[in-house]
């Protein structure tokens, strides 16, 4: 089993940078945000915080590639670091905290690339959670100061917590009558949205959630940390991983029952 230490203290490294900024411009009065062709925000800070970590992985990191939602893809190799500098750019913008800084590490192997190492860090929250494969999911300060989490129990559908994202996604996607059936059939549902659910699921407080449309920088770090929590995060399709362009994921235990009611 590789060893990824050096590189989960470089994530977190990399968080500490992004956290500076993000914090710093977060509710700033001047901050600049402007709107990308497709139509979504961009702040200063998302382009400040990948210019930055994109800069300290040339460093460290000089034969990796790096994938970011703000500048694209660069170099080419085994292994690729994914970040996504604000996820949550909305709630960023408008001075709700719920918004983090995602960084995970790929690796080409035979069945693709994989996520190996995620980070997730929403300091507005005041939480950090992160993994790295085989060795367990953990959420706390620091590597130094962390507690190990894990999925919850839950089998039944009707003492499940479901987490989903907006009503309007799953409307474009055609699936909105699933998502209401899901609801209908489940204990509670909440629209935590980005980030957060999943790593809700990770941490055992919610059961499944589900994303109708994303990308590989949203769902990179995630998948690792759910994966190495006890769960499972697929594609709406069921392939494994972030690879699908939507997500579910799960305590495992559920997964099927969210992929009956939201797949297609």
């Amino acid at each position: 089993m590789p060893d990824y230490h050096d590189d989960l203290r470089l994530a977190h490294v990399l968080a500490d940078a992004a956290d500076a900024i993000t914090m710093e411009r977060f509710k700033a009065l001047d901050l600049k945000v402007e709107t990308k062709p497709d139509m979504t925000p961009v702040s200063e800070a998302d382009k400040a915080v990948e210019e930055l970590l994109r800069s300290q992985l040339k460093r460290a990191r000089p034969r990796d590639a790096v994938l970011g939602e703000e500048y694209g893809s660069e170099g080419t190799g085994p292994r690729r670091w994914v970040i996504d500098p604000i996820d949550g750019t909305k709630n960023y913008v408008r001075g709700v905290p719920v918004w983090a800084t995602l960084i995970a590490l790929m690796e080409a192997g035979e069945g693709g690339d994989r996520p190996v190492v995620g980070l997730v860090s929403a300091p507005a929250l005041h939480r950090r959670w992160w993994a790295a494969e085989g060795t367990g999911a953990f959420t706390g300060r620091s590597l130094s100061q962390a507690s190990r989490i894990r999925v919850s129990g839950v089998a039944g559908l009707q003492d499940a917590s479901f987490a989903f994202s907006s009503l309007h996604g799953w409307e474009e996607k055609g699936n909105l009558d699933g998502l209401l059936e899901l609801s209908r059939d489940c204990w509670r549902t909440r629209a935590y949205g980005d980030f957060w659910p999943y790593m809700m699921v990770a941490e055992g407080s919610v059961d499944m959630c589900a994303e109708p449309e994303l990308s590989l920088w949203d769902m990179a770090a995630p998948a690792v940390v759910v994966q190495e929590a006890g769960g499972m995060y697929t594609g709406l399709d069921g392939r494994p991983g972030p690879h699908s362009g939507n997500a579910a994921a799960s305590n495992g235990l559920l997964h099927d029952a969210v992929l009956t009611y939201l797949g297609g």
